[in-house]
This record gives structure tokens, sequence and C-alpha cells, in this order.
């Protein structure tokens, strides 16, 4: 089957397809039995019509492309794999030629990955910011499970720091409050600083009911960085009364029996999640680079698919929230145009387009496969991250099975790309050289040692769990499991 390929485009090529009638006869016998079985012809049984008949009733174009149609996409998908060729989006199919008995010839217009080099990973350098677990994150993490088992006590008196006080605010402006300038029943903390500068002096002192008016800048909002008079409503004072910071409250608040053993579980936990951290900025400071590196066009289609979508996707987010887009940008810290905005979006598209097709590259030169373990890991991980149950996200599989394919290409990718993260030279700011070989899921070190010793003693012990569960209370189970479903 001959076909010929044509570079519209460092993205885009027209392929011609020349199919002799002898590679169609399947599809032709296919088609006349198709239609054979669907319609009625006086003298003839159903499914036994000739067809001679059926060329005479329904003609013989009717026939050749029901054939093509069931075809196509084989000879197309052929065409493909001689040429080299990596499809990235459907094909625009248009028959060009029929000679009924000899051959039909047809083009198909497709984007394609265009052609490039990957470079060495091994060359790629980049650098992320050091491991750093400050005492005073330690402090607030304690702060915080100390407010969760201290107790809150209502005071007659005026409002102190540390108390917790329940506030209503109102920004106005000579005299007349402003659209969206006000909140009501905020709880906050007095002397912590974290709200509007000046609430805390004008708060202090303050009894429930007690009502004060100063001069401050919004944070937030479409009024965000303009200056206004609110006016600070206490309806409660609340004293709280926080544990001391000892073994009896480590005992309390954890499974730990000392104030250091929690101190440095903390210490380990917030370790972890910024370990976690720098691995996240590290890798995609690998891929930015590595995706920099190369000069590679992404086809314009395929680039206006995904910016519609992202545009969908974001216009719908603004007005679940009831914002519009000027309301958006108003509130954020990063002070854009609509304009900027949206060449933000596009630019932001364009790269992650760029590092789809090198990631897949990548895979495809190195042979990387996906095994069921690896989709089993990556439903459990997306199960977690969504809040959700494995078994809703498997169930939706079996539904929609195409969605199966989305991610055995994700998670490819993602192999691709910790490979090359690995040959990659990575180092932090204090200029010491970071392992991400060596993290954990949950951002501890280990060693694949470790971790096929940690599986193999997990497997051991459900293996030995199954084994010494009662049969008849394991009986008792299903059948109350199979009641609660009916």
């Amino acid at each position: 089957m001959p076909s010929t390929v044509e570079q519209l485009s460092p993205t885009r090529v027209k392929i011609t397809v020349e199919v002799p009638f002898t590679d169609l006869k399947p599809s032709l016998d296919k088609a006349y039995a198709d239609i054979a079985r669907s319609i009625n012809v006086p003298g003839f049984r159903k499914g036994k019509v000739p067809p001679m008949v059926i060329d005479q009733r329904f003609g013989r174009g009717v026939v050749i492309q029901e054939a093509f149609n069931d075809s196509w996409s084989r000879f197309y998908g052929e065409a493909v794999t001689e040429n080299a060729l990596t499809p990235l989006a459907q094909p625009e199919v248009e028959v060009t030629k029929l000679e009924d008995g000899d051959l039909i010839e047809f083009t198909a217009e497709v984007d394609v990955r265009p052609d490039f080099e990957v470079p060495d990973p091994s060359q790629i350098s980049v650098q992320v910011d050091a491991l750093e677990v400050p005492d005073t994150l330690v402090d607030e993490q304690l702060d915080v499970l100390r407010r969760r088992f201290g107790s809150r006590t209502t005071v007659e008196r005026g409002a102190e720091d540390g108390d917790l006080v329940t506030l209503s605010l109102v920004a106005s402006n000579d005299g007349e409050a402003l659209p969206d300038g006000s909140a009501t029943d905020v709880e906050y903390t007095l002397g912590s600083g974290q709200m509007l500068d000046g609430l805390d002096e004008a708060v202090t002192g303050l009894s429930a009911g007690g009502s004060a008016t100063f001069r401050s800048t919004l944070v937030g909002g479409p009024l965000k960085d303009e200056e206004a008079d609110i006016e600070v409503t206490v309806s409660k004072v609340q004293s709280q009364e926080l544990p001391e910071v000892d073994d009896d409250f480590a005992q309390e608040a954890s499974e730990f029996d000392t104030i250091d053993e929690l101190r440095a579980s903390i210490a380990t936990m917030a370790t972890n999640a910024a370990r976690l951290e720098q691995a996240t900025q590290a890798r995609d400071a690998v891929l930015e680079a590595l995706v920099d590196s190369i000069d590679v066009a992404v086809p314009e289609n395929l680039l206006e698919s995904e910016l519609q979508g992202r545009r969908q996707q974001i216009t719908g987010q603004l007005a679940q929230a009831g914002l519009t887009l000027e309301q958006y940008l108003a509130d954020s810290e990063d002070s854009q145009t609509e304009e900027e905005f949206w060449a933000d979006v596009e630019r932001r598209a364009t790269q992650s387009l760029k590092a789809q097709m090198v990631l897949d590259k990548i895979a495809e030169g190195s042979e990387i496969g996906v095994d069921q373990n690896d989709l089993t890991q990556h439903i459990l991980r997306r199960a977690q991250a969504e809040g959700t149950a494995p078994q809703q996200i498997a169930e939706h599989l079996q539904e929609h099975p195409h969605h199966i394919e989305e991610y055995m290409v994700e998670i490819r990718r993602g192999k691709a790309l910790a490979s090359v993260v690995e040959a990659a030279t990575v180092t932090d700011s204090n200029g010491d050289r970071v392992d991400l070989a060596s993290v954990r899921e949950d951002g501890s070190l280990g060693t694949p040692e470790d971790d096929a010793q940690d599986a193999a003693v997990e497997a051991a012990l459900q293996s030995a769990a199954q084994e010494a569960a009662d049969p008849q209370e394991q009986g008792e189970q299903q059948d109350e499991q199979e009641q609660q479903q009916s």
C-alpha cells in the first residue's frame, strides 16, 4: 500500500494513501453483508440479498463509502507507522481518487510532532531553595495544637492581647459605606496582627457591644489597597486558656510521652513537607530548563484547542465564585492587566504542550513502559489528592475506558520526567547537591532497598492477617457488607 507525505509546515503534513481494491475487498464484503442484513427486498431472504441487487437498488458508491468508512483508519495507521510520524490530533480525511475495481486514493492532513533533538539531561543544572525548617515553624504548629486543646471563656471585661474577639467591620469614605466593604461575625485573635493595620489598637480595651473607628488600607476585594474609614464593633470577647507546652500536653495531644518527642515529630513532618516542596520545585525547574533548551514549534490547531479549554475553565471557575476577571485581577497580588493575564495563559499553554511533546519523545526513546502496578499506584495517589475512594476512580475507568489511556500517558510522561530529573544536576541555594532519588512519596528519605523491604514486610503482614482471620468472622463481615449494599 503506497503512501507519500507532504510537509505542509513543521507541524502539519498531508499523507496521500493509495489503497488497491484487493486490500479493500474484506471491507467491501462486510459492507455488502451489513447492508443485506438491514434491508428487505422482495424475493430474497433477509441477509441473502446479492451484491448485484444491492448495487442496482442503492448504488455501488454507497457500498464503497461504507467500506471506506470501515477501513480508512487502518490504512491511515499503517501509513503513519511506515513514515514514522507522530500524530497529535485527528486527521482531516478526503477521498481524492476513485477507480472502481482498481484503487481508491485518499489524503489525510494532520498535526504531527515536529522533529527535534532532545539534549543530554546530564547537562541540565538548576538551583532550588535550601531545605530549612525554622524553630518558629514548629512553635506555630504547637500553638495550633494548643488552641485546639485549649478552652474559651466569655468575659465581660475589655479585650486584651491573646483574647478571641468576634467582630463586625464596615468600611466607608465620607460617611458612605463602601460596596463589598463589610464583614460580620469575624473571629480574630487580638494581637496577632493578621488583619487590618490599626485593628489591634482600635479593639484593645473594647468589651462586647463596644465600637471604634480607625483609618486603614483595605487588603482584599475590588477596593484592595484603597484607604477607608473602618468602624469595628465587638460582639463577643473570649479569653483563651492554652495548655502549657510540657510533657502532660504532649500526652494529651499526641501519642508521644514527652514534649521533646512531639517537637521532634512536628519537625520531621515539616521537614518531609519541605522536602516534597523542594522536589516539586526541582522537577518544575528541570522541566522548564529542558523545554527552554529545545526550539520546537507547537501546532496552531492544538494550541488553539488547549487555549479554548483553559479559557472555558477559567471563566467557569470565576463565574462559580461570582467574580469577573477584572475583580479577580484587582484582588490578585500580580497586578496584571487582562491582556497580560491572557498572554500569560497562552505562554503557559504553549510551554505545557511543548513539555508533553518532549516527554513523549523521551519516553519513546527510552522505551519506557507502564504496567498494572503503575496504574494502581497512580489511582491511589489520585484518590488521595482528590479526597475520594480509589474504588470510585476504578469504577469511573470501567465506565469510561478511554480515560485509562489518558492515565497511562500521564504515568509514562511522569516516568520520563523522573529520569530527566535524576540525570540533571540539582543544587540548593547553599550550593549543596540535592539527592532526589532517595525522596519517598511522603517526603522521607530512603533507598530502593528500604522500599523493597517495606513492601515485602507489608505484603507479609497482609498475608498473615488474612490467614489468621476467622473464616466464620469473614463470612459474617461479608453478609453484613452485602446487606449494606442491598
